[in-house]
């Protein structure tokens, strides 16, 4: 599988809300790299899966709107807008923030990502 397609499997519709498919996709030995509007977070593949728990409990839907994505060699850059739908008012996407990652991928499976988003 290319670079770009598993990073593609990554970012499909509610991906974020399934922890087997997540733990599936990421590496092991998984470290993300994330600035955010809230400063500097560095997560590992458990606080990956906590997330993605945390994710599952708060919205009903996840969805990714991916306007640019490039692939060299095996690093993916992909710029994207992650909207979700609440339990509280599931008729409605709300955006939960606009995204810039860089994925290394390794064995076939996302190993480093270094993001940057802002809400």
């Amino acid at each position: 599988m290319k670079p770009k397609d598993i990073v593609l499997d990554f970012y499909k519709s509610d991906v974020f809300l399934d922890k087997k498919t997540v733990s599936e996709l990421l590496h092991p030995e998984v470290i993300v790299d994330w600035n955010s509007s809230q400063g500097f977070i560095q997560m590992n593949f458990q606080d990956v899966m906590e997330l993605t728990d945390e994710m599952a409990r708060s919205y009903i839907r996840s969805k990714i709107r991916i306007s640019h994505i490039l692939q060299e060699n095996n690093l993916v850059s992909l710029r994207f807008s992650h909207f979700a739908k609440t339990i509280e008012n599931p008729r409605e996407d709300m955006l939960l923030g606009k995204f810039f990652v860089i994925w290394e991928i390794k064995d076939n499976k996302l190993f480093r990502g270094y993001q940057m988003s802002q809400l």
